[in-house]
């Protein structure tokens, strides 16, 4: 699964990765948790098609335009679906199975017509300090090798409350762990490659043109460090969250 992750990449690693016309102004995130508010870069409204399920299409908060009709958009953590009675189901849906994504009552609308991208500089998993269990897991910070920022592959959804108010919000679909991550989560986030950000994000791609690329990256683009225990509480929001231990 991915229960915390961070974003610190500087704006113009981000600008230059997702191929926006500008820099942009992002608070470094070290620690981020579910129901929080944090970046997704998703197409402009004039690029997505009509919602025959009925979900809105506009958004609560743009934060910047991009190239190519792409936009970085501020959305929760935590996928609810327009159709919720209950925004609490938030809690059950931060991460998607890609094995099942386009069955599943809350993913399979969003999977067919609302993908984006989740920008992250690493993501953190937790291994067992010692066969019996009886120590406390070990965080691990997982990033690329090469310092880049990542893009796990991600659906959102726009719910809207009986007031008028709206949440958009999204979730970060997983995949079976590579052989780096096994050890610590048999699961570990959709992690998507440069050239196929355009494929992902395109409303009109055929679901089976997606399959593929729901398979968990190479071991060889990542490296896995551990970590401060500072990282368990998710108040911890500071640089000391990624420091690796010596």
């Amino acid at each position: 699964m991915c229960g915390r992750y961070a974003l610190v990449s500087q704006p113009q690693e981000l600008a230059a990765e997702f191929e926006f016309a500008a820099p942009i102004e992002i608070r470094p995130r070290y620690n981020i948790a579910p129901t929080q508010e944090v970046p997704v870069v998703r197409l402009d409204d004039a690029a997505l098609p009509a919602a025959p399920d009925g979900a809105p299409r506009r958004p609560v908060v743009r934060q910047a335009e991009a190239g190519g009709g792409r936009r970085l958009d501020v959305l929760r953590w935590g996928l609810i679906p327009h159709w919720a009675q209950d925004p609490k189901i938030a809690y059950r849906t931060i991460n998607a199975r890609s094995e099942t994504v386009a069955t599943q009552p809350a993913f399979r609308g969003p999977f067919r017509r609302r993908r984006c991208l989740v920008p992250a500089s690493g993501f953190f998993e937790w291994r067992k300090s010692d066969a019996a269990g009886r120590q406390p897991k070990q965080p691990h910070y997982v990033r690329r090798k090469d310092g880049r920022p990542m893009a796990f592959a991600g659906l959102w959804d726009r719910w809207q409350r009986a007031d008028g108010d709206a949440i958009e919000s999204f979730t970060i679909l997983t995949t079976e762990a590579n052989a780096l991550v096994r050890p610590c989560h048999d699961r570990m986030p959709v992690i998507l490659s440069p050239e196929h950000y355009d494929l992902w994000l395109d409303p009109q791609t055929p679901i089976e043109r997606l399959r593929p690329l729901l398979a968990p990256c190479p071991a060889q683009w990542l490296e896995m460090v551990p970590v401060g225990r500072r990282v368990n509480n998710p108040r911890n929001d500071d640089s000391s969250c990624i420091v690796p231990l010596s």
